[in-house]
C-alpha cells in the first residue's frame, strides 16, 4: 500500500528521531521539563516532564543511567540515556548539584534551599550522614581518591572540604562573593567567582586562594573538554565562553554569546552545546571554527531557563568512555579512560597543531 505523499510527511515529523542519531538532554528549569533533542536534526524528539525545577543531571558510575536532579520536586530521575526511557523515580530532600566519586562508591547532593550536604551509599541510594555547613550549599567537586569532596557556598563566600571516610568537615575557606562552579584541575580547586568576574585557584592543602583568571561578571562554571586540550569557562551576566589553557589558566579566547551561557556538554567533533539561561535556548559553538563574518555558533529553542546539559552520543564508533568524561559524569576529576578503536571518531586538531594536554 502506498501512502499518500501528505500523510507519509506527517509520520516521519512525528517520528522519535533517526535510532542511531545522538540525543541532547537539556533540563527546563523554568518548565518543569527535561528536552530531549536528536543533535543530528537538532530538533526535540521527546519531552520528559517533571515535578517542578530540574537542574542539574549525572551519569551513574556505570553509564547505564542519567540520573536528573529536580530540586523542586525533591525526587530524583533515572533515565536510560540511549531512549530517554525513565526508569525510576526516588524521593530525595532538595537535590540541586549532585555528583558521583571518582570510585562509585558515594553520590554527593548539595541542597541549595535546605543548606544541606548529603552524603549517599552509590548502590544502595542510602543517606549515610547528612551536613548543615552552611549558607547555600551550590556545585560539587571530588579529590581523585574519592576521599575528599568539596562543595561551594554560595551565601558564605567559601569552599567547604569533607572526609568522605570519616564523615567529617574538615575545613572552610573564603574564596569570594557567590562562588559556583568549581573542578579538581592538577591538584588544585577551580572556582567561579558568580558575584564577581573572576575564576581562583584553592590550595586543598594549604587553604592558599589566587586568582586564576578573569571572564566577566557573573563567572559561573567550568568545564574540561574530554580530550584535555582545553578549559572552557562561562560567564552568564556578561555572557561569555572562555577558553582557558589547562596548563597555565591563561585566557586563550573569548566569545560573547547572548543568552547567559550556564552549562556545557560537548560532543566527539568538539563542539560545545550550551544553555542559554535567560533566552530558552541552547547554542551549539565551534570553537574550531576560524571567525568570520558570521558567529560561529548557532541556536536551538528549547524551554524556560534552560540549566543542566548532556550529550549522548549513540552513532558507532564512540567509546563509552566519551561519555564518561564528560562534564557531569566525573566533575572533571578523571580524563578519558581509553583510546578510541580504529574508525572510531577522533578529535579534529587543534589551529597550529597543538596537541591535547591531560587533565589530571
Amino acid at each position: 500500500m502506498r501512502l499518500h505523499p501528505l500523510l507519509l510527511g506527517l509520520l516521519l515529523a512525528a517520528a522519535p528521531g533517526d535510532a542511531r542519531a545522538d540525543l541532547l538532554y537539556v533540563l527546563n528549569s523554568g518548565a518543569a521539563s527535561v528536552s530531549v533533542l536528536d543533535a543530528r536534526s537538532r530538533t526535540e524528539v521527546k519531552r520528559i516532564p517533571v515535578l517542578r525545577e530540574p537542574h542539574h543531571l549525572v551519569l551513574t558510575p556505570d553509564g547505564s543511567q542519567l540520573v536528573i536532579a529536580d530540586s523542586g520536586g525533591n525526587e530524583l530521575l533515572f533515565v536510560e540515556p540511549a531512549t530517554g526511557e525513565v526508569t525510576r523515580r526516588e524521593r530525595i530532600s532538595n537535590p540541586y548539584h549532585l555528583e558521583y566519586s571518582p570510585d562509585g562508591r558515594y553520590l554527593v547532593i548539595a541542597s541549595l534551599r535546605r543548606d544541606q550536604v548529603d552524603i549517599y551509599d552509590a548502590a544502595k541510594l542510602e543517606l549515610l550522614h547528612r551536613f548543615s555547613p552552611g549558607d547555600m550549599p551550590s556545585h560539587v567537586a571530588f579529590s581523585p581518591d574519592s576521599r575528599h569532596v568539596f562543595v561551594t557556598m554560595q551565601g558564605d563566600k567559601a569552599v567547604v572540604a569533607f572526609d568522605l571516610e570519616t564523615r567529617t568537615q574538615l575545613w572552610s575557606a573564603e574564596v569570594g562573593p557567590e562562588p559556583a562552579g568549581i573542578i579538581w584541575h592538577r591538584g588544585k580547586l577551580l572556582v567561579g567567582i558568580m558575584g564577581a568576574d573572576h575564576f581562583v585557584e584553592l590550595d586543598p592543602e594549604t587553604q592558599a586562594v589566587r586568582p586564576a583568571f578573569t571572564i566577566g561578571r557573573g563567572a559561573h562554571t567550568i568545564f574540561p573538554s574530554p580530550d584535555g586540550r582545553a578549559l572552557f569557562a562561562t560567564s552568564r551576566v556578561d555572557s561569555r565562553v572562555a577558553e582557558i589553557n589547562p596548563d597555565t589558566l591563561a585566557v586563550r579566547r573569548i566569545w560573547n554569546i547572548p543568552g547567559g551561557p550556564d552549562c556545557l556538554t560537548f560532543d566527539p567533533e568538539g563542539r560545545i552545546w550550551m544553555t542559554l539561561r535567560w533566552t530558552g535556548r541552547v547554542a551549539i559553538l565551534d570553537p574550531l571554527d576560524p571567525q568570520g563574518t558570521e558567529p560561529p555558533w548557532q541556536v536551538i529553542r528549547v524551554g524556560r531557563s534552560p540549566h543542566g546539559i548532556f550529550f549522548k552520543p549513540r552513532r558507532d564508533g564512540v567509546t563509552a568512555s566519551f561519555a564518561r568524561a564528560l562534564p557531569g559524569a566525573a566533575s572533571g576529576t578523571r580524563p578519558m579512560a581509553d583510546a578510541p578503536p580504529p574508525g572510531a571518531t577522533q578529535p579534529r586538531p587543534m589551529p597550529g597543531g597543538a596537541t591535547p594536554a591531560a587533565v589530571r
